[in-house]
């Protein structure tokens, strides 16, 4: 199914749906696969953990937010694909990442967990039919389906990129 197919297009996260191209979620899986959104490694490696502004995240900080937001998008995305109609909660990104091991960590390390997980997401969203993939849930008080849902998985890091290349490229 493609991203012209979200209806209805879910308040807040259609910010991150929108970046994707409306083309099949599984050939987006490809198109927007964590190395091809990430792919200027040698400028990632050289910030360091230099940030833009007091009190922002890392390079290392927002990868590891966007592995985070996959894995609870994701788990959204099953349950309400096997028809578990319990209202989701939201969670609160600052608390996930000030208490990771991200600072502790590389670059080269977080993308291959990014890498695996993604991996697991694929496998997830390829065994959803059509029905599956278009059953309503609710997250964070939002009505969404799974298939939205894989459109904000697919999003969420291009947002997180056009970020990096707006407010810290120009810091090398």
């Amino acid at each position: 199914m493609k991203r012209s197919e979200v209806v209805p297009m879910p308040r807040f996260f259609d910010r991150y749906i929108n970046l994707v191209d409306d083309i099949e979620l599984l050939d987006g899986f490809q198109k927007y696969a964590p190395e091809r959104i990430f792919a200027e490694t040698e400028k990632l490696l050289g910030l360091g953990d230099r940030v833009y502004e007091p009190g922002k995240w890392t390079v290392k900080d927002i990868l590891q937010h966007v592995i985070d937001n996959e894995r609870i998008m994701a788990y959204r995305a099953l349950r309400f694909s096997r028809n578990d109609k319990t209202p989701l909660p939201g969670y609160d990104e600052a608390v996930l990442a000030a208490n990771t091991t991200a600072s502790h960590r590389t670059v080269d390390d977080l993308m291959e967990e990014f890498r695996e997980l993604r991996r697991s997401t694929v496998t997830l969203f390829r065994n959803m039919d059509s029905i599956m993939l278009t059953r309503p849930g609710n997250a964070n008080n939002t009505e969404i389906s799974p298939l939205a849902l894989g459109f904000v998985i697919l999003g969420h890091p291009v947002h997180h990129m056009n970020i990096i290349r707006e407010r810290y490229f120009p810091l090398l």
